[in-house]
């Protein structure tokens, strides 16, 4: 009878002002001993029905629970002020709590709570590589949204094309690891609320003759070294909103993850905890708009294909785009002073390996404009590049995991201010005057945030943040 170990995961699934959904699963690993140790290998979802008891699933909205389970929350102080209990699910929606406030948690299942202690997780390095103790344990924090009506700066951070795992060690151009380390300093250190994602969540693990065929993301345990591994401490602690890349469905790979997209990021059950605004698709197309205080609200648009045409140029989907982005000289009392669109395909793009969207140009651009967007975050192309056109800025962001080493060379055409080819994400800190926004590659060598050098088109490098005001001038 083989031997398999459970370990443990959390995840901060959704968060608003006065709610959070708190979930919990598990992934599983075949144990072998060695003389020098034990050998863990991640068991297939084909294969759980040979753990004990056997499951169907380990992690995500839908998967079959573990037991009855409650979830308490705490105030600063130690004082329990929340609860929730289910016997069906994995997951429960904590109501109740007070807006912009710091909140600890704990799971409990069977009356056991759930990943208390040092856990055991996934390395490659020096250290050696399998799923070990590294003397790390889960801090399990949030701190709720602003109320709607409440003015609230805010910092967050953006990731883009990251989905290429962590399980063997890194190299000059995969450093997904590094990244993610990056990411977790900055929850910790720099007041990160929220992570948007700009697509291609999840790449294919194997190939033949370039095609992908196994590990695209359609099954829970491709995610483990993609997502739930190397942000594990940071996904227990601050909410992510996704959008959709051409690695997401099956615009580029055999199959389509939104799927289990939809079950790892718990995006229906988040429908009426994150306050959603107007008629939001998280079906055939992934668009949605979410607001935080009275100051800032994202708009996700889905720009995969389907029929040959982008999936905003479809018209059960454009209207809401249109809607979205609706005129700001006419907006009314209570429109927020910051849109900010995410997507995965980039307006505007220097290469090397991709140019500027058509249809994006032709269809949302002068939505943007309309809209006096000030800054719209995309990846697709694996490295980075900020563009600046009628007073928008426009900042790719695809070195969350493997990176193109190659420089970009369509600067004219892709209206090119700066670029690197680094692994990074984007600290964007945003208030009612002004963005910065700064991309951050991994730790230097005291642990701290360590930004990445832009390049201008003729080589001269920029290490200066990029700021961004809401206003371009007068009457603007």
């Amino acid at each position: 009878m083989p031997e398999f170990h459970s370990e443990p995961y959390i995840h901060l699934a959704g968060l608003s002002h006065d709610s959070a959904i708190i979930a919990w699963g598990a992934f599983y690993f075949r144990v072998k001993s060695k003389k020098e140790g034990d050998e863990f290998k991640l068991v297939d979802d084909d294969d759980l029905a040979d753990v004990h008891p056997p499951r169907k699933t380990t992690i995500g909205a839908r998967s079959e629970p573990y037991g009855k389970a409650r979830v308490e929350v705490f105030d600063t102080a130690g004082a329990r002020v929340a609860s929730a209990e289910t016997t069906a699910t994995n997951w429960v929606r904590v109501t109740g709590l007070k807006p912009n406030t710091e909140y600890t948690y704990k799971i409990f299942v069977k009356d056991e709570e759930w990943a208390a202690g040092e856990r055991r997780d996934w390395v490659a390095g020096p250290e050696g590589q399998g799923l070990k103790r590294m003397g790390r344990s889960y801090d399990n924090r949030f701190r709720t949204h602003p109320r709607p009506d409440q003015s609230e700066p805010l910092n967050f951070a953006v990731l883009g094309d990251f989905g290429t795992g962590v399980r063997k060690p890194s190299t000059a151009n995969r450093r997904q690891r590094e990244v993610a380390a990056a990411i977790e300093r900055a929850v910790d250190k720099r007041n990160v609320r929220l992570m948007l994602t700009t697509g291609d969540n999840i790449y294919a693990g194997k190939t033949f003759l370039g095609l992908p065929i196994k590990n695209t993301g359609d099954e829970d345990d491709d995610w483990f070294f993609t997502y739930y591994q190397p942000y594990r401490y940071v996904i227990n602690r601050v909410p992510v909103y996704p959008t959709v890349g051409n690695h997401d469905d099956d615009e580029t790979e055999k199959s389509d993850d939104r799927d289990q997209m939809m079950d790892n990021f718990y995006l229906i059950e988040r429908m009426s905890t994150e306050e959603l605004i107007g008629h939001p698709s998280l079906q055939q197309g992934l668009f949605y708009r979410v607001r935080f205080g009275a100051d800032i609200e994202f708009l996700c648009i889905d720009t995969t294909k389907a029929k040959g045409k982008r999936l905003f140029e479809h018209s059960t989907f454009a209207p809401f785009v249109e809607s979205s982005l609706a005129d700001a000289s006419t907006a009314g009392p209570g429109a927020p002073v910051w849109r900010i669109p995410f997507a995965h395909h980039p307006p505007y793009c220097a290469g090397p390996n991709h140019r500027n969207t058509d249809s994006m140009l032709e269809r949302l651009v002068p939505l943007f404009r309309r809209a006096k967007v000030r800054a719209v975050l995309t990846g697709h192309e694996h490295n980075f590049q900020h563009s600046l056109a009628e007073d928008i800025n426009y900042l790719i962001t695809g070195g969350g995991g493997k990176v193109t080493l190659d420089a970009p060379t369509r600067f004219n055409e892709a209206r090119t201010l700066t670029w690197a080819t680094e692994a990074h994400f984007l600290l964007v800190e945003v208030d009612r005057e002004r963005m910065i926004v700064t991309p951050f590659g991994g730790l230097d060598a005291s642990d701290g945030l360590s930004a990445i050098t832009r390049l201008t088109a003729d080589k001269r490098p920029e290490t200066a943040p990029i700021e961004i005001p809401l206003a371009i001038h007068a009457g603007d």
